[in-house]
């Protein structure tokens, strides 16, 4: 099944690209998938980023396909 994943901030600059398409396994949950990609890419600091999957702030589902997945650094708001 296809998703989409999306990269923001530092962790885009470290994959060295905003988006992509993967074709993952049925089942893959979003924690495994932000596991898989972070040793991939290295991404420093995984406990601090999180996960929205079709926007909302979310990491503990089951991915379907076309969902998409994006990666967000840390920030800060006030």
């Amino acid at each position: 099944m296809k998703v989409t994943i999306k990269y923001f901030g530092m962790i885009a600059e470290t994959a060295n690209k905003t988006e992509e398409v993967l074709d993952v396994a049925q089942g893959l949950w979003a924690m495994e998938l932000k596991d898989m990609q972070i040793k991939k890419y290295g991404i420093p600091d995984p406990e601090a980023v999180q996960l929205a999957i079709n926007r909302d702030l979310i990491s503990e589902v089951e991915l379907k396909e076309g969902d998409e997945v994006a990666f967000l650094p840390p920030f800060a708001g006030g």
